[in-house]
């Protein structure tokens, strides 16, 4: 039985409190006008001053002290207890390693942020921060690729260090190129050290494949033997498009297709799937959608403790049992009677 307003309390034997129904009728009983004293001696007109009503006073606090003493004692008959929760979560977490494209050509600005120009990096690392935060029970890295791969966020359960340590993911960090296939193996060795029931790898890259001495199909299909499941996204729009450089100048970029087929492939020998994002809200959307096709199993466990507070209550009977004996003797100035 559980206290009306407060739902982290109980009592764990609560008929006992139907013995509070008595306290009023003790309290009615104790408070009746009884007779008046008498006293055998002759001269009665000496005494007839002395003689008055005995009445037990229903009112005031001391003399209600037994009856308050009697409430804290059903009570702590009826076992007050404090329900102490906690949640146990137990999460098979999937592994998952993001291996993101770093070349020159990411720094293209043909997304949007509403009506500002962004370039393909930062809308994938925006994407890429949303995608974090929504998986806390996965392990997570970041595996970066342009001529060669680099590791700016191994795999990793603390998603707050990750997304502190974003910046790390840039361009001419390392050599120029795009080795898809490098960075593919890169990430599946990452992943391979992981022990998860379940293992993704999300490839982002705008373009084909251009160096490196592995091609795609071959460290995907690495991977593949792994048990590596992988996802393609290709990013950015065709056509031809101005780089602008840190040092304020622009190259013109010739790569005006995607190698669509290569990425599809990679997703195929993968068992995953290939997406084409030309815009950032469609980017969000892609990510989204590996988001719910990878799920996370977890397991929820309401776990209760009780903390058992009679001692309380008694210890409260006892202390107004004490003063009313106390207020007996002395305030209330009674005697005890001798036969």
């Amino acid at each position: 039985m559980s206290f009306p307003f407060f739902s982290n309390y109980q009592f764990a034997d609560p008929w006992w409190l139907l013995l509070l129904l008595l306290v009023p009728l003790l309290a009615w009983l104790r408070g009746r006008r009884g007779a008046a004293p008498t006293l055998a001696f002759p001269m009665v007109s000496l005494m007839s001053g002395l003689g008055r009503p005995t009445r037990s006073r229903r009112g005031g606090f001391v003399p209600n002290l037994l009856h308050l003493s009697l409430i804290c004692g059903i009570i702590a008959l009826a076992r007050p207890q404090k329900l102490i929760t906690h949640e146990e979560v137990k999460s098979e977490g999937i592994a998952i390693c993001v291996a993101v494209d770093v070349s020159l050509s990411m720094l293209i600005e043909d997304y949007y942020a509403g009506t500002r120009n962004i370039n393909r990096l930062v809308a994938a690392k925006r994407v890429l921060k949303d995608f974090i935060e929504g998986r806390p029970g996965d392990r997570i890295g970041i595996v970066a690729f342009a001529g060669a791969p680099y590791t700016p966020c191994p795999p990793t359960l603390d998603h707050d260090w990750i997304l502190k340590n974003m910046d790390r993911i840039q361009t001419g960090v390392i050599e120029a190129g795009t080795a898809i296939g490098s960075g593919i193996a890169a990430a599946a060795r990452r992943l391979d050290k992981q022990e998860a029931k379940s293992k993704v790898l999300v490839l982002i890259t705008d373009g084909a494949s251009n160096s490196g001495k592995l091609s795609p199909a071959d460290a995907a299909r690495y991977a593949a033997t792994l048990g590596i499941k992988i996802y393609t996204i290709g990013v950015g729009t065709p056509g031809y498009h101005l780089i602008p450089m840190p040092n304020g100048g622009n190259i013109n970029s010739f790569r005006d297709e995607f190698d669509e087929e290569s990425l599809k492939q990679i997703a195929e020998i993968g068992g995953g799937t290939f997406f084409k994002a030309q815009d950032a809200a469609t980017l969000k959307q892609v990510f989204e959608s590996i988001n719910k096709m990878e799920k996370t199993q977890i397991d929820r466990r309401i776990i209760v403790h009780t903390d058992d507070l009679f001692l309380i209550f008694i210890i409260a009977a006892a202390i107004c049992i004490l003063l009313y004996s106390i207020w007996k003797v002395t305030l209330a100035r009674l005697a005890p009677i001798t036969v």
